[in-house]
């Protein structure tokens, strides 16, 4: 039955509200067929549209759908981080009172609360591994760099089938400007180092036109993964941050740390929209 739903949307990884990456929340979606969830997540035209369901694991203190413009996807980070903080704010209680457990496509997703901030368990990367050298040709040529440029190379999928290449510096990540026709479907992170003189150790861009987003602002699940990554080859410490969005007027910064081997995804939170959606 078509009704008052209550709604959210959330700005996420930014300490300054409208500078980060927004994500709208349906609170209350039982009821919705998969059709109208679709439908809606198409008209929000936002990257992440998520859906607040009962959980069915006893475990769980909800249950996330996730979706882009055109699909579901099992997981994704940022929307994990602002379904949570719309949900804690609308008067959600979890099982335990400094974690919530989230149920989505991927399994359980355990999350933490300290200070302003949120942070997820990074989840394992179901393909990993060096690319493909063809697709890497792909990768340069759509970038516009020499593929020595590339420095590295890896799968990082955590679900939404993000690749990862690094690059010497965040200057030169900032310079990019792509043209991925011949691989449309390609979701790719591309990585540089900032100085050593500035305080994050990255510049990271989420480049997705598979979903039909030529950029995504600031992303959680590539940075859970490239974070797997670049900890477990020794290219980055066991606790640092990164920048994204500067390319594109945000000002994202995502906390990265591990802890007894485990990845950890936080940044701050802000519910910037309150109110109801007719659905």
């Amino acid at each position: 039955m078509t009704h008052n739903r209550a709604f959210a949307q959330v700005d996420v990884f930014a300490s300054e509200p409208y500078r980060g990456n927004p994500v709208a929340v349906v609170l209350d979606a039982e009821g919705l067929s998969d059709e109208e969830l679709a439908r809606i997540a198409n008209w929000t035209n936002l990257s992440e549209t998520t859906f607040i369901l009962p959980p069915s694991d006893s475990r769980a203190d909800y249950r996330l759908r996730i979706f882009t413009p055109s699909r579901e996807l099992p997981f994704a980070g940022h929307p994990t981080l602002g379904s949570a903080a719309a949900w804690l704010e609308a008067g959600g209680v979890p099982h335990s009172q400094d974690t919530v457990v989230q149920e989505c496509g991927a399994g359980l997703v355990h999350l933490r609360r300290g200070g302003s901030t949120l942070s997820f368990a990074a989840p394992d990367c179901i393909r990993s591994g060096d690319l493909d050298e063809s697709f890497v040709e792909q990768i340069a040529a759509a970038l516009n760099v020499d593929r020595n440029e590339i420095l590295g190379h890896q799968w990082v999928d955590n679900g939404p089938g993000w690749a990862a290449v690094r690059l010497a510096s965040a200057e030169q990540v900032l310079a990019l400007e792509p043209d991925f026709s011949q691989i449309p479907d390609s979701k790719l992170g591309v990585l540089g180092s900032h100085p050593e003189d500035n305080d994050h150790e990255y510049e990271i861009r989420a480049f997705v036109p598979g979903v039909g987003v030529a950029e995504d602002p600031v992303t959680g699940s590539l940075n859970a993964s490239v974070a797997q990554w670049l900890i477990g080859s020794g290219l980055a410490p066991a606790k640092y941050t990164v920048t994204q969005g500067t390319a594109l007027g945000r000002a994202g910064v995502i906390e990265i740390s591990q802890e007894d081997d485990e990845v950890w995804v936080g940044g701050p939170t802000t519910v910037c929209i309150r109110g109801t959606v007719f659905a």
